[in-house]
């Protein structure tokens, strides 16, 4: 099996659907999450996990003639290696005479298993969302997302459609809420997994990508390679045994970890993109939330959607009367319905809340 035909599992995910395929219930920073980060949280665990293609996990070496010597790399994998402070007359960086200060590893065992656990947490927000929202949007534009040659399918009835938005007024504040905490839980999500894996590497995340830019400006002489210190390729491993006499015996072996050269480039990537996807996803709830108390930002929201060119007057009664679930509803059917079919939906909308306010 190729590298390429192991990640083409993942392909679908990343796939855009064409509209009338499938309904668009979200938007693009909330498509960030569950497409394109949890794809590649899980192509990277998968990665982590296909070292057959890389050579070894771990390669230890220790002196001729020790015995047990051939199950080493599988004890110093399943148990833990380690550095030391970082010296300058060190042969390898972490790599030299035993120090009271040791950092141990040990993660690399669980790597896959955290990187398919955090992909499940970005896939989580989009799978609570599509609970709540249970087809709405798809059931009310099933037939408007279908075209023939004749034009519009005959299955599409605007006049049912505004009759249906006219009686459940006030009936969809499950939505409005739902899409803001979903919201709120993907920035919760992008924060948090910078903290989760940071207290996985042991306190040497929530900065790595700050310090490999950082060295990426100094002489090559000055740098002290951050990425090599978080995933060392060289650390020590030691092994006892128990020798003729029935003493231990202690032995140390130099190990050289090639998965950590996988593991380096995967987490310099998380932290570039979770610090991108945080910011982003934070200016988007705060969108929301003004979208939610401001009667003029939902007007402008609505006309953007659709790039409608409905009558004012009837904007300004939408956005100042109908409730923010109402209206959420109503940007979502703009993205799904031609600009003169939605442009006649507002309209619709907008004289049905005026008439029932005169009647008032």
């Amino acid at each position: 099996m190729s590298v390429v035909r192991l990640f083409s599992v993942f392909a679908t995910l990343l796939k855009v659907k064409l509209l009338q395929d499938k309904p668009v219930v979200d938007n693009a920073i909330f498509r960030l999450h569950y497409r394109f980060t949890c794809v590649f949280f899980l192509a990277a665990s998968l990665l982590a996990t296909a070292i057959d293609f890389f050579g070894k996990p771990i390669d230890c070496v220790i002196d001729k003639g020790v015995p047990y010597a051939r199950i080493l790399n599988t004890y110093c994998w399943i148990q833990h290696t380690f550095t030391v402070p970082l010296d300058e007359l060190q042969i390898s960086p972490g790599v030299g005479p035993d120090s009271n200060e040791k950092r141990f590893h040990s993660y690399y065992q669980w790597v896959p298993f955290v990187l398919f656990f955090q992909g499940m947490l970005f896939y989580l927000p989009h799978w609570i969302w599509k609970r709540f929202e249970n087809g709405i949007v798809g059931g009310l534009t099933a037939g408007a997302r279908r075209f023939d040659l004749k034009g519009q399918d005959a299955t599409f009835s605007r006049p049912l459609l505004s009759n249906y938005l006219n009686e459940t007024i006030g009936t969809h504040g499950h939505l409005g809420v739902a899409h803001v905490t979903c919201e709120l839980f993907n920035l919760v999500n992008a924060i948090g997994n910078v903290y989760l894996i940071d207290l996985f590497l042991g306190g040497y995340f929530v900065d790595y990508g700050w310090k490999v830019l950082q060295q990426q400006s100094l002489d090559q002489e000055d740098r002290r390679d951050h990425m090599i210190e978080t995933f060392p390729r060289v650390t020590k491993c030691t092994f006892h045994s128990y020798g003729p006499s029935g003493g231990v015996q202690r032995h140390d072996a130099l190990c050289v970890l090639p998965v950590n050269v996988i593991n380096e480039k995967i987490y310099v990537f998380a932290w570039f993109w979770l610090v991108l996807l945080a910011i982003v996803s934070l200016f988007a709830l705060l969108y929301r939330l003004v979208v939610m108390v401001s009667p003029a930002v939902r007007h402008l929201a609505l006309k953007r959607v659709g790039l409608t060119t409905c009558d004012q007057q009837s904007m300004v009664i939408l956005s100042r009367r109908l409730p923010y679930p109402d209206c959420y509803l109503l940007i979502l059917l703009g993205k799904n319905l031609q600009v003169a079919v939605y442009r006649d939906l507002l309209d619709d909308l907008a004289h049905y809340l005026d008439h029932s306010h005169l009647n008032c």
